[in-house]
């Protein structure tokens, strides 16, 4: 996942490419790229249903090999058709990955680890991204295409790395579901009444974490921060998760899951809710490190979430009804976040997420005595099937 994400170059500067070397107008590169959301959205149930069906190592190769041949066409291609059908199925596809690459370190870790070990995976993702973005930089002032290229280059590289070293990790099964009832599980997660309201409450959560990639540069800009200042400021965020991180996965599994997800919720939403009072360089700076934290508490937590509460043999589609969470959200929140700035103004959109972050904290002290009691008849060898 390190090697992987060292070379996570598509999203973050597909914008940039499509209107400065490719001559698509803004709102038409704005089209292109939330065509790869659309794909991920996509990628979620079918990668849960292919680990679970196939296996997490099949699964893996397919979405690895997929999608990092993908990526590397974008970069020669001109067409704006060629350049959208290209990137949905990046999106797709090497999205896919995500569900099978979690359900290994559920089926490889036993469950008092879980969550420090999503911690520790959630900080390898961090440290490869913030290495990656600098090194995207000057790669960009050569070419953005080679961007692409080297994008495709790492994810190929996870594939070795998973063919050499990463074996089947699937728990055996008796017998093979049949096709008709495999299907049906992909809705399994969705029945089940510990995780369904956990799924709802951190999608809001997402929504409100994700106003970073539109918002909160919009509004910082708009305020007098520079195009610069913003990266300067949000590189805050991986610093501290890379710096904190490690030390986080070790205290925060000591408490209930429930209350860090309260916790960090309350945090997500001050972070970002801090910015509807003031607007000046440090108070963004302190509005992200509060957010930062919340973060560092929540997210690992909520990857072992989907892990502790699936049967072993729907993990797959457990983590991927999760990962449709992010899916979702990387559609919503841009568009949520751009309409109430342009109607309402930035601080209603401030003041907005800071509440759903207090009545996201609410929903999770809610339903955690209902989710450990789950836990507690899953350690008895309950099954919510």
């Amino acid at each position: 996942m390190l090697v992987n994400r060292l070379g996570g170059f598509l999203v973050p500067f597909l914008g940039l490419y499509l209107t400065r070397s490719r001559g698509l107008s803004v709102a038409e590169a704005g089209v292109v790229v939330s065509l790869f959301g659309l794909g991920s959205v996509f990628a979620g149930p079918v990668a849960g249903f292919l680990a679970d069906r196939l296996g997490r190592r099949a699964t893996l190769l397919f979405s690895l090999v997929g999608g990092g041949l993908l990526t590397i066409c974008i970069a020669f291609t001109t067409a704006p058709s060629g350049l959208a059908a290209l990137v949905f199925a990046t999106g797709f596809v090497g999205e896919i990955y995500r569900p099978p690459a979690q359900a290994v370190v559920a089926d490889v870790v036993p469950p008092a680890d879980r969550r420090r070990a999503f911690g520790f995976l959630y900080w390898a993702v961090n440290l490869g991204f913030s290495l990656g973005l600098a090194l995207a930089g000057l790669i960009s002032q050569v070419s953005y295409a080679l961007l692409f290229v080297g994008d495709g280059l790492t994810t190929l590289a996870f594939a070795a790395i998973v063919m050499k070293n990463v074996p089947e990790t699937r728990p055996p099964v008796e017998r093979p579901e049949p096709l008709g009832e495999a299907l049906l599980g992909i809705l399994a997660p969705f029945r089940d009444r510990a995780f369904a309201p956990f799924f709802a409450l951190h999608l809001l959560l997402v929504v409100v974490f994700m106003q970073f990639s539109l918002a909160l540069p919009v509004d910082m800009t708009s305020h007098g921060v520079s195009t610069a200042g913003f990266g300067a400021l949000i590189a805050l965020n991986g610093i501290l998760i890379v710096l904190l991180q490690p030390l986080a996965a070790r205290l925060v599994p000591r408490f209930d899951s429930a209350r860090v997800m309260a916790l960090g919720s309350v945090l997500v939403g001050t972070g970002f809710g801090m910015n509807a009072l003031r607007h000046s360089a440090p108070w963004y700076a302190a509005g992200i490190v509060v957010w930062t934290f919340g973060e560092i508490c929540t997210l690992p937590v909520a990857s072992a979430i989907p892990a502790e509460l699936a049967p072993p043999e729907l993990r797959g589609r457990y983590q991927g009804a999760y990962s449709m969470t992010w899916a979702l959200a990387a559609i919503a929140s841009p568009l949520v976040g751009g309409r109430v700035i342009q109607r309402f103004g930035s601080e209603a959109l401030w003041a907005g997420s800071f509440v759903l972050g207090l009545a996201v904290a609410a929903g999770h002290v809610a339903i955690g005595p209902a989710r450990n009691r789950r836990l507690r008849e899953i350690a008895a060898g309950y099954s919510p099937r």
